[in-house]
This record gives C-alpha cells, sequence and structure tokens, in this order.
C-alpha cells in the first residue's frame, strides 16, 4: 500500500466497511445462488445434480411452459413501463423545466408522491378501486359506468392493469432524474438555437435529447432491472400465483412460488430450481445493461 500510495499508506481502511459489507451481504450471496443452482433437494438434503435444474427448466413441458409465460409477461411489463412511465416522465420532465413555468415545484411535488407510498399499500388501494363491486356507483355517477369492468379478473386485461399501476407509482423516479438533466444543460445552446429559428421540437430533438441520453441509458437499466425483480406489486394485487390462469405471472413470482414457497398442490420448494432461474435472469440482466451502458456511453 505504501507503493502504491507513498503520501497515505492507510487509504485502503477508509473503503473496507464498504467493501466488507458488499463481499458479504452482495456478492457471497450472489456466487452461493449461482452454486446453489447445480445441486437438487431441499434444505434437509442436497445433491449435486450439475446442469440437471437447467435442462428440466427448458425441457419439462410444464416448468418449460411457465418459465416463458413469466419471461413474456415480465418483457411486457417492462414494455408498458418504459412507453408509459419513462415517456410520460420524460415529458413531465420538459413541461417543468420550461421558462417561466409557474409552480413547477409543487407538480414535482405531486407527481413524485406516489412514489412514496408503500408499494403493497398502493396495490391493495388499486385493486379496490379496479373491483366493480366497489367502482361501480362512483363510476356511474360521473357517466363512466363502462368502465367498472373486472380489469384485474380478465385475462386480457390483468396485466396491462398491473402494469399501469406500477408505471403510476414509479412515475416520479424517472420525471426527477430528468429534470435534473435538462436543468444540468447549458444555457447558451438554447441562446443559439433560438437565434437560429429552431423551434420547439427542433431544440428537443437535436440538443435535449441528444445531451440526456446517458441518464434516459441508466434510467432504462434501473427500469429494465427492477421491471424484471418486480414481485410486491403482483403480490398485492393478484397474489403470488399470477391469476387469472398465470396471466399476471412475472420471473419474480415464479421465482418465488420455485424456490421459497413450493409449487401448488405439493408445496415443497425447489431451492436449486430457484436458483437456476435466478441465475439465467442475473445473466440476462448483466448482458443487456452492459449493452446499454456502452450504448449510451458513446453518445455521452
Amino acid at each position: 500500500m505504501k507503493r502504491l500510495n507513498p503520501r497515505g499508506r492507510y487509504w485502503m481502511l477508509y473503503i473496507l466497511p464498504a467493501l466488507t459489507v458488499y463481499l458479504l451481504f452482495m456478492v457471497y450471496p450472489l456466487l452461493d445462488s449461482v452454486r446453489l443452482s447445480f445441486y437438487s433437494g431441499n434444505f434437509a438434503g442436497r445433491v449435486f445434480v450439475g446442469f440437471e435444474n437447467y435442462i428440466r427448466l427448458f425441457t419439462d413441458p410444464v416448468r418449460s411452459e411457465r418459465f416463458f409465460n413469466a419471461f413474456g409477461n415480465t418483457w411486457y411489463f417492462f414494455a408498458i413501463h418504459m412507453v408509459v412511465q419513462n415517456c410520460l416522465g420524460l415529458l413531465f420532465a420538459v413541461i417543468l423545466t420550461q421558462p417561466g413555468m409557474k409552480g413547477s415545484r409543487i407538480y414535482q411535488t405531486i407527481i413524485f408522491i406516489p412514489t412514496t407510498l408503500a408499494v403493497l399499500v398502493t396495490g391493495y388501494l388499486w385493486k379496490l378501486m379496479l373491483n366493480p363491486i366497489w367502482s361501480e356507483g362512483v363510476l356511474t355517477s360521473m357517466g363512466l359506468g363502462n368502465l367498472a369492468q373486472p380489469w384485474l379478473g380478465t385475462q386480457a386485461t390483468a396485466l396491462t392493469a398491473v402494469s399501469l399501476v406500477s408505471s403510476w407509482h414509479w412515475m416520479g423516479i424517472p420525471t426527477i432524474m430528468f429534470i435534473a438533466a435538462l436543468r444540468g444543460i447549458n444555457e447558451e445552446l438554447y441562446e443559439a438555437a433560438d437565434i437560429e429559428g429552431a423551434s420547439a421540437f427542433q431544440v428537443f430533438r437535436h440538443i435535449k435529447l441528444p445531451l440526456i441520453a446517458p441518464v434516459v441509458g441508466i434510467i432504462t437499466i434501473l427500469t429494465f432491472v427492477n421491471n424484471f425483480n418486480a414481485f410486491d406489486i403482483v403480490l398485492s394485487m393478484q397474489g403470488v400465483n399470477g391469476p387469472p390462469g398465470f396471466s399476471t405471472d412475472l420471473i419474480g413470482t415464479l421465482f418465488y412460488r420455485t424456490g421459497i414457497a413450493g409449487q401448488h398442490p405439493i408445496g415443497i420448494p425447489e431451492p436449486g430450481m430457484g436458483a437456476a432461474i435466478a441465475t439465467i435472469m442475473f445473466v440476462m440482466l448483466a448482458a443487456v445493461s452492459m449493452f446499454v451502458l456502452n450504448f449510451t456511453r458513446t453518445k455521452e
């Protein structure tokens, strides 16, 4: 250490606490989960089976059907968040950062308030509001009686409803991040564009969007990782089985049923199979995250 930094040989001590916590609670569980994916059996006894869990996951008819159904549902869940949550967040950020915009702080607070609520509370309240038994009277009095439908009880609309509720809940975070990025742009660029007679859309297309591309990449990665780890919103609104007919089943709920709670009707958890699902998702998340980071870094 003295050779690396002769001015202060004790610099390593400052990062040891954080490094120790990171290794114990992040790196070790991750590596142990990968190791566990090569074993079969429950906590009473495990047997090394190699890649059997991965083979069963993709070849067993029931398991592969559940896995690819949850995998597709999670991608749809992510797409709704990108289109609704992040696009509306960018729109709100552009509006709230316009020169002369009055009350922008108040609007930012209103948009961010849902994020401060617990996800379980948000999901439960929206489950009540989307229940036609509770909402029919209010909607009928407003002339919107046709909207009193079992949105969460129909396979065609259940996942969309859950995705929109989750997008509404988390919209405040990308909005605030976009606002911070837009306010960091040099005002001289706007003045030059105004002299050249650029329209508002041209300013957004050629100045704002390219300069906030790194932030767009970070928000995309955060959305991607959080959506593929989503669990609590489905739990609070639909339950861990992803009803109706597994139409709201995500990778998070599938992992919970497989590795922790156990599948119905036997109810015996398979930690090895659950670890195999988690390992596959980790590899995919890492690959996509690195791709997005490299892409946005070139933009920066």
